[in-house]
């Protein structure tokens, strides 16, 4: 079924505001991927805050370029789908990664990260990265140690002055000891 000229120009707009939205794309060839499986595929990149789109060549070629973004060889020969990270890069690579690891349908071409392209070892190596949600408890922790470091130092001479405070109002309370 030929798809019209208008319907191709939507298409294009499509992938090409997908693409600028995106944190990362992860470039895939699919072949031979069965429809459930696909379909499972979305659904989780969907709970990953990404979409998994097949797409035809000739059209992602044309995409890439209104995105502005420089095409690498390779990576729209064969099935091509294309996985859009809009929030989470390191999760979604990590599902791609994981389930082309398990398929034998799925092959990670290459991609990008931001504008820079990056190759199938660069997705895998993303893929290691611990989730959005834990890098910034981690990034959290490593700005308030220094902040709880300085509290605890400014705090350290009240405490010791109370020390010696409470110190002296105990000698003063405590009862006389009698001579035996």
């Amino acid at each position: 079924m030929a798809i019209t000229k208008e319907r191709k120009r939507e298409i294009i707009n499509d992938y090409t505001q997908w693409m600028k939205n995106s944190r990362a794309l992860i470039i895939t060839e699919y072949k031979g991927l069965p429809m459930k499986e696909l379909d499972t595929l979305r659904a989780r990149m969907r709970e990953n805050g990404g979409e998994y789109h097949v797409v035809k060549n000739t059209l992602g070629k044309l995409a890439f370029e209104q995105a502005g973004l420089k095409m690498p060889e390779g990576l729209f020969e064969g099935t091509t789908a294309i996985g859009f990270a809009f929030e989470d890069a390191p999760s979604v690579a990590k599902m791609i990664s994981e389930y082309a690891r398990t398929s034998d349908f799925l092959k990670i071409k290459g991609g990008y990260l931001g504008d820079r392209v990056i190759t199938a070892q660069d997705v895998k190596d993303l893929a290691e990265l611990p989730p959005l949600p834990v890098m910034r408890a981690r990034i959290l922790g490593v700005i308030m140690a220094p902040a709880s470091q300085i509290a605890r130092t400014i705090a350290e001479p009240a405490r010791m002055i109370a020390a010696v405070v409470k110190a002296y109002v105990d000698k003063e309370n405590a009862p006389a000891e009698t001579a035996a």
